[in-house]
């Protein structure tokens, strides 16, 4: 196994000849190779007491830069496609492929310093929370539902109202209605309440006149169910709720009192 041994600056004959190139602000495309050739020899000279072994591959790229300078006092040759082959052109790819693993390694080295100073700390998750299960699985609650059936549950709700449209008064533009009030539905369905005893949930939705009036009819049956007037049940999820009265609506007092905010 090769021990790589740096001589100098310069790890190898490839980095001396960056070194040159970089010193005289040549285009690696179009080296003067009189010029780096003349430079390099000098400093291969300056070498020449340095161990031999070392300098094997120093001497090796001699060769091959006198080789090239040769060859450029040649006519060009010509390849199969009719273009001129430049002497130069090998030479100039390796160069290229080893400054880009020379900078990469620099690159690699900086990231590595970055690194000495950083540390990671484990993900910890507390004991509760790894122990926390919902306390209604989602699946279950969800299962069957599809966006075909919540959609024919929001229709059935607002069928009557669209249904309520004037087709000749619709065109006069839009006409405001006084909303009922909280106040005024509970009275209603304290009214409602006396003539039925037990009725559908959504049935007394549909009967509403616009979506506001449904919201507080919503909300009167929330009052009324804490009042402990009615109660209401659910056969299976997403089945029509039935309202029972459970109390004479003749007794129902502080109706009144529910004053919109």
């Amino acid at each position: 196994m090769a021990i790589p041994v740096k001589l100098n600056v310069f790890e190898g004959p490839l980095d001396l000849l960056l070194h040159l190139i970089d010193k005289n602000k040549i285009d690696i495309y179009d080296i003067p190779i009189v010029e780096i050739t003349d430079q390099y020899m000098e400093y291969i000279h300056a070498m020449e007491k340095e161990d031999l072994g070392v300098m094997s591959e120093f001497m090796v790229m001699a060769a091959t830069l006198i080789d090239i300078k040769c060859r450029m006092l040649l006519p060009r040759e010509v390849n199969e496609e009719g273009e001129e082959e430049d002497p130069r052109a090998e030479l100039v790819a390796r160069l290229l492929e080893y400054k880009t693993y020379k900078y990469m390694s620099y690159e690699l080295k900086d990231r590595m310093d970055d690194a000495v100073g950083i540390f990671y700390k484990k993900a910890t998750i507390p004991n509760e929370v790894l122990s926390y299960k919902e306390p209604v699985d989602p699946e279950d609650l969800l299962r069957g539902l599809t966006l075909e059936k919540l959609n024919s549950i929001y229709k059935s709700i607002i069928k009557k109202q669209e249904n309520k449209i004037d087709p000749i008064r619709s065109k006069f533009g839009k006409i405001e209605k006084e909303e009922v009030s909280l106040s005024d539905k509970m009275l209603q369905m304290k009214e409602y309440a006396v003539m039925h005893r037990k009725f559908s949930f959504r049935q007394i939705l549909t009967a509403q006149d616009s979506r506001v009036q449904v919201i507080v009819t919503f909300l009167s049956i929330l009052e009324l169910m804490k009042m402990g007037h009615i109660h209401v049940e659910q056969e299976q999820l997403f089945d029509d709720i039935q309202v029972s009265v459970v109390t004479d609506p003749s007794t129902w007092k502080n109706l009144t009192e529910f004053a919109d905010e």
